[in-house]
């Protein structure tokens, strides 16, 4: 099977303007080995709200861990105790399912904006795209700009080029081995944690799990980079199932742009039959995916907006109209209406609405008390001295709160049943399933049938607030 074939050839690591019209397709080999993308810096209205999109994000990631809320911490994944603490609510493995929900709503609110404004959650928030940058600014800060980083990966080994290289991967590590702590930090109290690294009292699977997020981190956002995007995230395979020709995007407007040529920025570009793109090549440079935008909307593209940052600058200094490349939609570009809403946004925003609805109600009426009542399955029932008919059950009492409680057990749904076992007062501690022995004894002569339905109640003894029922079946002698 042949492993080439004739594609376009883009190289975003060279400068000036290059005849794309008399450009013929090249055949390349199709597992070529990864060309590494030199990304330009630029500044402009996307690149400061990113900045600060990014700073957002990494003053949460970095700081919440360590923050407490009433001795408890913001955010702990405790998963010895089996205890989740989130924003000063606990929540236990019985709770699975509001994760489950949230993920739901997580995916249905990236589906929502993605068919409004494409890939902006890879551009903005991705933690890929948060890491990959930092790690370019640092690059960019130690080793220089595009140009001085082709010349020095180019120059031969010396001790200037390796003192650059050597502090540009440390700071990288450093950086890497922070996120790996911080991240371990969410599973393992972060003061505790660092205390038993430096110590080395900590166990081998939190030096296990530090030193995999380390790598990874320092692999993807280091040296792997667009690769990630481009390859491993199926995100960027299944979104063209969610774009329509009214998807907000990062396009270029050939009508505007064609035919491409450089000129002087006196020169009247109508004279010289040319379009506004003076084919610079600068928001191939500056795209942190190696692509031409110019080539229309493709798969690889993050919507990150540096192309547009990069194309309003040389507009600026042209005197000619910014949004060459622009967020805007198939229809705009053809010169018709764009519609903002339509049924695939309903569908997602109803169904987005819905469940965050549903999450909130069960969150905000969640009482933080569990109870599960277990029929003894070895007998089926017993008449005690007085002959009346006993049933023996164990009853699982879960505080989920976040102090220890006095709770009482009571029994009804057949007038004479009575707790002649379990009925005292039990205290059970934050976080702990406390197993209650409980027999419940009944008149035969109340029993219409062989199985009747009876309720267990718990209720803490200071708040009465506090409690939870459950139903269970009493098993007795068929009535005459």
């Amino acid at each position: 099977m042949s492993s080439q074939i004739p594609v376009k050839q883009i190289d975003p690591n060279t400068d000036g303007p290059s005849d794309n019209n008399k450009k013929k397709p090249e055949t390349v080999d199709l597992y070529a080995s990864r060309k590494k993308i030199y990304v330009r810096e630029i500044t402009g209205l996307f690149q400061r709200i990113r900045f600060f999109s990014l700073m957002a994000l990494m003053g949460m990631y970095f700081v919440f861990v360590w923050i407490t809320v009433d001795g408890q911490p913001l955010i702990l994944f405790d998963l010895p105790a089996r205890e989740f603490h989130l924003f000063g609510a606990t929540f236990y493995p019985q709770d699975f399912f509001l994760l489950a929900a949230m993920l739901i709503i997580s995916a249905f609110g990236l589906f929502f904006i993605t068919t409004l404004f494409g890939r902006v959650w890879c551009g903005y928030t991705c933690p890929q795209t948060v890491w990959t940058f930092i790690f370019m600014w640092v690059e960019e800060r130690i080793e220089g700009s595009r140009n001085k980083r082709m010349k020095l990966d180019k120059a031969p080994n010396s001790p200037e080029k390796m003192a650059r290289k050597s502090a540009k991967h440390g700071a990288w590590l450093l950086i890497a081995l922070a996120t790996g702590i911080t991240f371990v930090g969410y599973f393992y109290p972060i003061r505790e944690l660092l205390a038993d690294l430096f110590t080395l009292d900590a166990n081998g699977w939190a030096y296990f799990w530090v030193g995999f997020f380390t790598v990874a981190t320092y692999l993807n956002a280091g040296w792997m980079r667009e690769q990630v995007c481009l390859y491993m995230c199926p995100y960027a395979r299944f979104q063209s199932v969610m774009f329509d020709r009214n998807t907000r995007v990062v396009s270029y407007d050939p009508n505007r742009g064609e035919p491409r040529g450089s000129r002087k920025k006196s020169a009247d570009r109508e004279e010289l039959g040319l379009g506004d793109c003076i084919d610079c090549g600068l928001c191939v440079q500056v795209c942190p995916t190696g692509i031409d935008i110019r080539d229309g909307l493709q798969y690889e593209c993050i919507g990150c907006a540096l192309c547009i940052d990069a194309c309003d600058t040389v507009m600026d200094k042209m005197d000619y109209p910014r949004g060459l490349i622009r967020y805007t939609t198939e229809n705009e570009l053809e010169g018709r209406p764009s519609k903002l809403l339509r049924p695939r946004t309903f569908g997602y925003g109803a169904v987005l609405v819905l469940m965050i609805g549903a999450v909130a109600f069960t969150i905000a009426t969640r009482v933080p008390l569990g109870l599960d009542v277990i029929r003894d399955r070895g007998a089926l029932f017993s008449f005690n001295s007085r002959g009346l008919v006993e049933n023996t059950y164990t009853a699982k009492i879960h505080n989920m709160t976040d102090s220890s409680q006095e709770f009482q057990v009571a029994v009804s749904g057949i007038d004479s049943a009575r707790l002649i076992e379990g009925d005292e007062p039990v205290t059970v501690d934050s976080g702990e399933v406390r197993s209650v022995p409980t027999v419940v004894e009944v008149d035969p002569a109340e029993l219409e049938d062989i199985n009747t339905t009876i309720s267990f109640r718990v209720e803490a003894l200071e708040n009465p607030q506090l409690s939870a029922e459950t139903e269970s079946r009493f098993v007795g002698p068929r009535p005459r």
